[in-house]
């Protein structure tokens, strides 16, 4: 560790470690309400997990679907995020975020450049009580990277498996059904010449596609309200450790551009790390896959590496991870790239077309593909309990795979060749010989081919009932009646990509009061710090109830958590810890997968 150079050293009210959108809407709030705050990111770049992620808030009661006259209340709610969290419910916790979570939405569309725009998500459990078909879920609206002036170059590009050459799509944008189309439609070719013209003009000019959705596009938004509010963003700086004095934390040792300083805030320090998605020890503890030996890849930014909770650690915080599913699960492919690099493709999409199913090694389907992806990562590491190997295996036919494309492997009339020969993609002219090339159990498969398509020929999922709710047949295909999600396996050639673990990011995390403020071991708390983001354990226990259930909380205890500091929120009585027989048995339920 070199010398601190004392001359250097900065002071502020408030310092954010870590630039997504947990340290940002709590940067840009603290500001809003007279704070003077600095926000120092490790990476090169600003936008942390939130610019990879999809950009979907989960807001109960939000006043975009209040426009448009859908009907919700907040006892229902209420009764979903009781019957989703379990033995983790935190009572003060869930009304602090159903009172605060449409204020957040309406003070960040007022006074910022961030906007939003609603969406037809169902909630993931529309069935459990208190779940509805639509209403709960917001979209950060697209936005031209240009406002950003020169910053542009400091955000954060998307992840590069989920766009098609640096162009992105919203799930349920117009363009992806066109793309789709456009072998079928003149209408869509048309389109598709269009927007490609438009992206390969701005990739000349730019070097990078500037009209960008999704999480990009929450990340640049909540960036442009930052920077035009004077918040200094400095990237490339990592922090090196907390100063503590007298027991309260004073602000961190950092590290610029070949000089370590100290940045001392009078209100506290911030923790928005990312959370611990690549801490190799800490996954050891906490993902049940990953102490068994298996492999987890997690498309999240590779910086995430758990510094936030690490440095509550050393101010005496805790990290107890109690939930029984420690992270938001999602199934990945490994993707070959150039020059030797490889890429992950988290399956967001594929898994919910009809044709397409997911086996075992042993050839066995074994969960509703449909669900989830959190939910299918779930069940995948059930599946595999006690063995080494976490995975399954999407299977479909040559009609399917061209139709509808599989993982990173694009639909007509995008080659599969390349694909097969860097080995991404296994292919065989019957399912056992499909079998045979992938490892999986050749018999097995052959025997769940039949059984599968027995029902699927009538729209039928006779084993795990793919389709039946309005969640399953939202990424589905409409045009495929009865059911959107079931088609039989036809003739061949076969398909089968391998699928491992990943995550979006972790749930469990630091134990935090309702306002953030980082807990000791007896619950008491640390004096000046706070934690916000995938850093602080999840109000949603472990679960994943809907689309934006990381996002829309992150954002609001954001927003909570700064106006506490600034001295206008008052946290509500937080809930008691689960109780010794509740924490016990989250512990052998993680334990046991």
């Amino acid at each position: 560790m070199g010398a601190i150079n004392q001359s250097a050293t900065q002071h502020c009210d408030l310092l954010v470690i870590g630039s997504g959108a947990g340290g940002l809407s709590t940067a840009i709030t603290a500001k809003k309400h007279g704070l003077d705050v600095v926000v120092i990111e490790k990476d090169s770049v600003f936008g942390g997990t939130t610019a990879f992620s999809g950009g979907v808030l989960w807001i109960p009661g939000n006043p975009h679907a209040k426009a448009a006259g859908i009907q919700d209340t907040r006892e229902a709610a209420r009764q979903y995020m009781r019957n989703e969290t379990g033995t983790c419910y935190d009572a003060a916790a869930v009304e602090t975020f159903l009172d605060k979570a449409p204020e957040m939405v309406e003070f960040f569309e007022r006074e910022t450049a961030v906007k939003f725009v609603p969406t037809l998500y169902p909630d993931y459990h529309p069935t459990v009580p208190g779940g509805v078909d639509v209403g709960r879920s917001i979209l950060a609206a697209p936005y031209d990277i240009r406002g950003l002036g020169a910053d542009m170059a400091r955000l954060r590009p998307p992840l590069e498996t989920i766009t098609f050459i640096g162009m992105m799509f919203n799930s349920s944008n117009a363009d992806l059904k066109h793309f789709f189309n456009a072998t079928k439609s003149l209408t869509s070719f048309a389109y598709v010449v269009k927007r490609l013209a438009k992206h390969v003009k701005e990739l000349a000019l730019y070097r990078r596609g500037i009209n960008v959705t999704s999480g990009n596009a929450l990340a640049a938004r909540l960036a442009k309200s930052a920077l035009d509010l004077g918040i200094p963003i400095h990237t490339g700086t990592p922090a090196r450790g907390l100063l503590i004095e007298d027991g309260r934390v004073v602000g961190a040792r950092v590290q610029g551009p070949g000089v370590e300083y100290e940045i001392r805030a009078r209100r506290g320090v911030v923790l928005a790390c990312g959370g611990f998605s690549h801490d190799v020890e800490r996954l050891k503890q906490a993902y049940p896959h990953v102490r068994r030996g298996g492999e987890h890849v997690s498309p999240v930014p590779a910086s995430n590496t758990g510094d936030g909770a690490r440095m509550a650690e050393q101010a005496g915080g805790t990290v107890p991870l109690r939930y029984p599913h420690a992270a938001a699960w999602m199934p990945v492919s490994k993707v070959p790239l150039a020059n030797g690099r490889m890429g992950v493709f988290p399956h967001l999409l594929d898994r919910y077309k009809p044709g397409i199913i997911g086996v075992t090694r042993h050839g066995k389907r074994f969960c509703n593909e449909s669900e989830s992806y959190h939910d299918v990562g779930a069940a995948m590491i059930e599946a595999c309990r006690g063995e080494r190997e976490t995975a399954m295996w999407l299977v479909c036919d040559q009609a399917t795979i061209r139709k509808y494309g599989l993982g990173y492997a694009k639909p007509a009339p995008m080659p599969l060749r390349p694909f097969l020969k860097n080995g991404y993609l296994v292919k065989g002219r019957t399912p056992a010989e499909l079998a045979q090339r992938a490892g999986i159990d050749a018999a097995a498969l052959e025997q769940t081919v039949r059984e599968y398509n027995q029902g699927a020929v009538r729209g039928v999922d006779e084993q795990f009932g793919r389709g039946s709710t309005s969640f399953n047949r939202y990424l589905a295909d409409p045009a495929r009646q009865p059911n959107p999600c079931v088609a039989p396996i036809g003739a061949g050639p076969y398909y089968a990509l391998k699928v491992v673990m990943g995550d979006l990011g972790s749930f469990d995390g630091i134990r935090t009061d309702v306002v953030g403020r980082v807990l000791d071991a007896r619950d008491a708390p640390i004096e000046g710090l706070y934690a916000v983001g995938n850093d602080r354990a999840s109000v949603m226990g472990g679960n994943y109830p809907g689309a934006g259930i990381t996002l829309g909380p992150i954002m609001t205890f954001g927003y909570v958590t700064a106006r506490h500091i600034a001295g206008v929120e008052t946290p509500r009585a937080s809930a008691p810890s689960p109780s010794r027989p509740q924490a016990d048995r989250a512990k052998e339920l993680r334990h046991a997968a």
